[in-house]
């Protein structure tokens, strides 16, 4: 595997290099994405606010988590009392 594909691969998965870590999938998607709508903002003259942007996305993407780990002790095989 070359560097560029195994530092990609380094960034998108947990700590065995295997499994692909959902919230790092939907961080690097939200910077992808807040990228390419400022460049196009560019492009285009639009206005694009890319700190409210950051703050939204950052929002939702903290409640999710905390919703998951709420949650978490509700999934099938988890640990009771833990």
């Amino acid at each position: 595997m070359n560097i560029g594909l195994k530092f990609i691969n380094d960034i998108l998965t947990g700590i065995d290099g295997e499994s692909y870590d959902v919230g790092r999938l939907l961080w690097v998607l939200a910077f992808l994405i807040g990228m390419c709508l400022e460049i196009y903002s560019v492009i285009t003259g639009n206005k694009f606010d890319l700190q409210a942007y950051g703050v939204g996305v950052g929002a939702l993407l903290l409640t999710g988590g905390a919703a998951l780990g709420l949650k978490s002790g509700t999934e099938p095989g988890a640990k009771k009392g833990g």
